[in-house]
């Protein structure tokens, strides 16, 4: 498996993999994202390629002024992570997470932070194994003003 800096030709393979993560976004919102992403220097995309050269994994990474827990700013962000079922407890995804660190380390950021959904077992268990410390729980509000 090889871990790289995402290429414009993967365009099909990431999306494919954005769609299964996040099945309820419209495909129209996916690729909105994903040009913006693409727009953003500070917002790297790795990939985890096959034998074959299909992808089977991604991490989106990007800076953020402040997260829960940092004591540095900026901090490196995992925004998105995703691995293939079949490739999941192989070391894909740290391997990705780990080429997202180094990204970090090269701009001079001291820590990196991501988050997941309180119910989300598996993603809490994976960050739990590569190092990453549960700093807070939370829940979130919000109101519509008319």
């Amino acid at each position: 498996m090889v871990i790289r800096h995402l290429k414009p030709a993967d365009w099909q393979e990431w999306l494919r993999m954005r769609q299964t993560l996040w099945d309820d976004t419209p495909v129209q919102k996916h690729e909105t994202e994903m040009q913006d992403i693409l727009n953003n220097v500070d917002a790297p995309v790795f990939v985890a390629e096959r034998p074959d050269g299909r992808l089977g994994g991604f991490v989106e990474g990007g800076l953020r002024k402040y997260a829960e827990g940092c004591d540095t700013s900026p901090v490196g962000y995992i925004e998105s992570w995703y691995v293939d079922a079949d490739l999941r407890r192989q070391g894909v995804g740290g391997a990705l997470i780990r080429a997202m660190e180094a990204w970090a380390r090269e701009r001079g950021l001291r820590e990196v932070a991501s988050d997941t959904w309180m119910e989300n077992e598996t993603s809490i268990a994976a960050h739990k194994r590569l190092g990453y410390e549960e700093v807070e729980r939370m829940v979130c509000f919000v109101k519509k003003l008319t």
